[in-house]
């Protein structure tokens, strides 16, 4: 049985788009997107040279979307399409269909979201400011893990681990930043002491949105009063550096999961998603850097079916969260035939249809068949925009029987549709070194 028939798969929504634009006559439309200091993402496309007004808009605004979603950023250089730069600024306004995005990016970043119409010869070529990790942990070396329930803390020295210490606490549950502060530092001088009291480099792994080494949002701080963020919490980890007298970095989890799966197949280009509250993300590119991409997947469109599951947060259909996380099973079970006590939690929810699954159950079977259906087209979308051979799932979406079926109905369509794209599961090694000694490589 085939769920969610109504599904319509970005990847081939932009193939037939394309192809139908080239045959009508097209045109090459360059989108620049600048965020941070000075850092620039660059997407070219085309359009309908003239006429499908509404055709070349709703395609334009959903490339957009993905790349401030994708890459992060504020302001907007387009060439190519000046006569729907306007049209763009309107719906990504306070009163736009996307007022939750222009809000969201301008706490992010701390700017308006701009729109302006440029040359092509005004496009701005792509610019980073990362450096490629460390493979090889050498010298001293911490790394740190913010998670939501506990915190974890590696010291290595030349590579080699010479102290690990996980430690339960509650940010989550407390406004006062000390409390943040004073934890940190209390797992960063465990590490430390053990080092012989100096340290050569720290690496932090962090839950929320990272910007120029700041923590901008994350769950973690949800309790600490806003108007304490720009001095307190923005800084909590570039601090770091002042204190402990040696350089920091600070990454999303995402991304440090990425690494964790690139570190262990020793190569880059690697896409990290992680199925399961939500949708995350983390990409490492080919000279293994971390791009400080923003890479909130769960926001980017998946889906162009105007009928789609819409996001409650975010107002919009047919984006990630709604298609690659416990959300996507619940959504479907309905469908399928399976009812769900309104009572339980989702992660609850979640846990029935697994375990209908584990009994070969084929409604649940038809669940997660359709969500490789999902992870096949998304990943071969998120390809367009992300420059990888290899997608590491991650996430209790992917365990079990469920997960299994999901990942092999994933590689049936890839095969199917000529993708090359690889789907690998985190190594033993990778579980069991975890996110701090990751970070540790930064």
């Amino acid at each position: 049985m085939t769920l969610d028939k109504g599904y319509r798969p970005m990847y081939l929504y932009r193939k037939k788009f394309l192809e139908d634009a080239d045959k009508a006559g097209s045109k090459p439309v360059s989108i620049a997107l600048e965020r941070g200091e000075g850092e620039v993402a660059v997407f070219k496309t085309r359009l309908y040279e003239s006429g499908h007004a509404k055709e070349n808009f709703r395609y334009l605004e959903r490339v957009v979307k993905f790349m401030l979603w994708g890459y992060g950023g504020y302001k907007f250089l387009i060439a190519g399409a000046d006569e729907l730069v306007e049209k763009l600024q309107k719906c990504y306004s306070p009163t736009g269909a996307r007022a939750f995005d222009f809000e969201f990016m301008r706490g992010v970043y701390l700017r308006e979201i701009t729109f302006e119409k440029v040359r092509e010869a005004d496009i701005p070529s792509p610019k980073t400011h990362s450096e490629p990790v460390s493979l090889t942990g050498l010298g001293k070396r911490i790394g740190f893990d913010a998670g939501g329930s506990d915190r974890k803390v590696t010291a290595l020295e030349n590579g080699v681990v010479v102290y690990e210490n996980e430690t339960i606490w509650n940010p989550k549950l407390n406004s006062d930043p000390q409390y943040h502060i004073d934890g940190i530092a209390d797992s960063i001088n465990k590490a430390l002491e053990k080092l012989g009291g100096r340290t050569d480099h720290i690496g932090v792994s962090t839950a929320g949105i990272v910007v120029d080494d700041e923590v901008r949002v994350a769950s973690l701080f949800r309790k600490v009063p806003k108007t304490l963020f720009p001095e307190k919490i923005f800084p909590i980890y570039k601090n770091l550096s002042q204190k402990y007298s040696c350089p920091v970095k600070v990454a999303n989890d995402g991304d440090v999961a990425a690494l964790s799966g690139a570190y262990a197949l020793n190569r880059g280009g690697v896409l990290g998603i992680a199925m399961g509250t939500s949708l995350a993300g983390g990409y490492i590119d080919r000279e293994m850097r971390i791009l400080g991409y923003l890479n909130e997947l769960a926001f980017v469109p998946v889906d162009e079916n105007p009928g789609a599951a819409t996001d409650e947060w975010s107002g919009d259909a047919g984006v990630g969260g709604m298609y690659h996380s416990q959300d996507a099973v619940i959504k479907l079970a309905p469908e399928a035939g399976i009812e769900l006590d309104p009572s339980l939690t989702p992660a609850e929810k979640l846990k029935v249809v697994q375990n209908l699954a584990e009994a070969d159950d084929p409604r649940a079977l038809d669940i997660f068949t359709r969500l490789g259906d999902y992870a096949a087209y998304t990943l071969m979308w998120f390809n367009v925009f992300y420059d990888f051979d290899i997608a590491i799932f991650m996430g209790r979406v992917t365990s079990g029987k469920g997960g299994d079926r999901l990942i092999e109905r994933a590689k049936e369509v890839l095969e199917k549709e000529g993708s090359s794209l690889i789907i690998e599961l985190p190594d033993e090694t990778s579980r069991r070194l975890g996110q701090s000694y990751t970070a540790s490589l930064l």
